[in-house]
C-alpha cells in the first residue's frame, strides 16, 4: 500500500477517536457552557480530521475540491455558531453556577 493510503486511514481513525472522546466529554460535563465548548470541538477537530483523511484517500479530484469547500465553511461557521449560542445564553440570563455550587457537587 502507498504511504498516503496509510496516512489517510490514520487521519480518519484519529477523527473518529476525537469524536468519540468528545461524546464522552459531553456526558462528563453537566453544565451548558462546558458542553457547548466540547460540542464545538467535536465538530471542528473531529470532522475536519476525518475530512482530511478522506481527501488524502481520494487524491486530487473534483471530489476533493468539494471537501475543501466544506472545510472552509466549517472553519468559518462552527466557531461562529458556538459563540452565538453561548453569547445568547449569557445575555438571556442563563444561570451559571458559582464556585460554591461547583464545590458542593464534587
Amino acid at each position: 500500500m502507498d504511504i498516503l493510503y496509510i496516512l489517510s486511514y490514520v487521519l480518519m481513525g484519529a477523527g473518529v477517536a476525537f469524536m468519540l472522546f468528545g461524546v464522552v466529554g459531553l456526558f462528563k460535563y453537566n453544565r451548558f457552557f462546558p458542553r457547548i465548548l466540547v460540542a464545538s470541538k467535536i465538530d471542528t477537530v473531529g470532522v475536519l480530521t476525518l475530512i482530511a483523511g478522506v481527501a488524502l484517500r481520494h487524491g486530487f479530484s473534483f471530489f476533493t475540491g468539494k471537501l475543501l469547500l466544506i472545510v472552509i465553511v466549517m472553519l468559518v461557521l462552527n466557531p461562529l455558531v458556538a459563540h452565538i449560542l453561548a453569547r445568547s445564553a449569557y445575555l438571556s440570563g442563563f444561570e451559571m453556577e458559582t464556585s460554591e455550587e461547583e464545590e458542593e457537587q464534587d
